[in-house]
């Protein structure tokens, strides 16, 4: 036992307190080392983490879709419309889901009010988002007439596909009137997974309404090309192989691409609302820069702007009605109609690219400071505007190289193409610095708010102690001599150069007011001839005889729909910058 407790002594000498030291300062770095590490896992990273990885969920799911697209469009046995409209059907059904738990979770919620985002989603936009689902849901009755009269020859998708459209839509406006402002703090990652399936989701209808519009203008194009003696056009057999059993079928098919340019914008608009809330998600607001700032309501002399808007706006329904009725006549009817839309184009944007100059002009004049504050749905805004450029840029530069190539035998209309395609650029350019610099403009109430009224005693060697205050919000002593009858005085703490400088103020204000309401109105009016069938780059035969049908109906197609896209952003962006003047 002794030798034993010897041994055990020794022992306990060779690994005892220094070893035990040792090994307990180990397991605490150890410790440390893997509180560290699981801080840094926990608090750093999955934000971002999950920012990325929904944003490749969305991303891949879009690409899916635009896969079965691209299938679909060469009419090929193996993929049919069927089989697309099942699987937006089913994207449709699970953000349905989705919508619902995120509401029932919200009204189930105990905690106080989340954090609300008073940028995202203005009241003006949920509205203008309500009209435009309305006439979808127009376009969803057309569709399920449509198919009660094909029914015995369709596939039933074709009836469940509207029916699902329309409860999305009711459940989606009532989501954004409700909820877009909502700053997510809670359940951050199925709550970012949900708002990107939403938002691509969207996107995916709206590239299925940009599908089927441009294959129903092309098939349209196809056959004026026949008529006109190009027999190698096909053309694509867009009805059921049945007869339809009631009388109004072709009411219904004829009503619905009236109402895409609606649906269109409608989505892709949504889009651009659930993006923001996605990226608010997990955001820290800045109390400061997040109250939401009365709108100016006096117009003043705000009268050439309407005036000239309502003008253009009066020109180009003329222009689209008398284009659509030569287009089906003979070839110089044709050629007429085509240079009319040139005149009245280069005519519209050489005005458009003086309004804008002239705004920014005034802005060179003014003294206001820019807004850096970071807002996600102004940056997002000044995103798309220079983005959705892109697609027209493209289509006017092939115009140019179209048009610089055209041999002797070119249409009379060549060089009008070429200063119409030249504008187009410049238009959009000059455009764009008006109306991100308006957005990033900071207001002149928000710089300073002067006082009122001031008050000011006369100095005569005696200071009366009566004047002042230890916040100091009176204003301090005159020490200029002064009359020797004391008196007080109140006046205005603008005075007289001030306020010569706010009636100048006030007139730079009512020329941006002229100025952007002009811009609104014939951003409207390019928007309305595209969307409605006035689209001369597929009838001049220019740009399709130097790149070819398919190349330049492959660049139409994606540059079209991007300029719709442009035009009724800008609406939206200018009337924001119309209330914040």
């Amino acid at each position: 036992m002794v030798e034993h407790s010897g041994l055990d002594i020794m022992c306990l000498n060779k690994y005892g307190p220094g070893s035990s030291s040792s090994s307990s300062s180990s397991s605490d770095a150890e410790k440390k080392l893997f509180s560290k590490l699981k801080v840094s896992l926990t608090k750093k990273y999955p934000q971002k983490n999950a920012e990325t990885l929904s944003a490749q969920y969305g991303t891949n799911l879009l690409l899916i879709g635009v896969s079965v697209m691209l299938a679909l469009a060469q009419h090929g046995p193996a993929v049919r419309e069927e089989h697309l409209l099942t699987f937006i059907t089913v994207l449709m059904l699970v953000q349905l889901v989705w919508m619902l738990c995120y509401m029932i979770r919200r009204e189930r919620a105990r905690s106080p009010v989340p954090e609300r985002d008073a940028h995202a989603g203005t009241s003006w936009i949920r509205g203008g988002l309500t009209m435009l689902a309305l006439l979808s849901l127009i376009m969803d009755a057309f569709r399920i007439g449509h198919f009660v009269g094909y029914h015995s020859c369709i596939s039933a998708v074709f009836g469940v596909y509207p029916i699902v459209h329309v409860l999305h839509t009711i459940s989606q406006v009532h989501f954004l009137w409700f909820h877009i402002k909502d700053v997510i703090k809670k359940y951050e990652t199925f709550e970012r997974f949900g708002v990107i399936h939403a938002v691509f989701t969207n996107l995916l209808l709206w590239c299925n309404g940009v599908m089927s519009e441009a294959e129903h203008f092309l098939n349209n194009h196809s056959g004026r090309l026949t008529a006109l003696g190009y027999v190698n056009i096909s053309k694509v057999e867009l009805e059921p192989h049945c007869n339809c059993t009631t009388s109004v079928c072709s009411i219904f098919s004829t009503s619905l691409y009236y109402l895409y340019p609606f649906n269109i914008e409608y989505h892709i608009f949504v889009s651009a609302m659930l993006f923001v809330m996605w990226k608010n998600i997990g955001r820290t607001l800045d109390r400061h820069s997040n109250r939401k700032r009365p709108s100016t309501r006096s117009l003043g002399l705000v009268l050439l702007g309407p005036l000239l808007g309502l003008l253009a706006l009066a020109s180009s329904v003329t222009v689209l009605v008398v284009y659509l009725i030569h287009m089906e006549k003979s070839e110089q009817t044709r050629e007429a109609a085509i240079s009319m839309f040139y005149y009245y184009g280069v005519v519209m944007l050489a005005c458009m690219c003086g309004a804008s100059s002239a705004g920014l002009l005034v802005y060179r004049l003014e003294d206001w400071s820019m807004d850096t504050v970071p807002n996600p749905s102004r940056t997002l805004d000044t995103e798309l505007l220079l983005g959705s450029s892109l697609g027209s840029w493209l289509m006017s530069w092939c115009s140019v190289v179209a048009a610089a190539a055209a041999g002797q035998n070119s249409p009379n209309f060549r060089w009008t193409c070429l200063v119409y395609s030249l504008l187009l650029v410049l238009e959009k350019c000059v455009q764009n610095l008006f109306i991100v610099e308006s957005l990033y403009r900071r207001r002149r109430e928000d710089e300073s708010r002067p006082e009122i009224f001031s008050i000011t005693a006369p100095y005569d060697g005696i200071v009366n102690r009566a004047y002042e205050t230890q916040d100091k919000r009176i204003a301090p002593l005159d020490t200029e001599p002064n009359e020797n009858r004391p008196s007080l005085a109140l006046k205005n703490a603008d005075g007289p150069a001030v306020n010569r400088l706010n009636v100048k103020a006030g007139r730079k204000r009512q020329i941006l007011k002229n100025i952007t309401i002009f811009l609104f109105m014939c951003n409207i009016s390019l928007w309305i001839l595209p969307a409605f069938g006035c689209r001369p780059q597929y009838d001049n035969a220019l740009e399709q005889e130097t790149f070819g049908f398919s190349i330049w109906t492959t660049v139409l197609n994606v540059a079209i729909p991007m300029n719709l896209f442009y035009r009724m952003h800008s609406v939206a962006s200018l009337f924001e910058v119309f209330r914040k003047v």
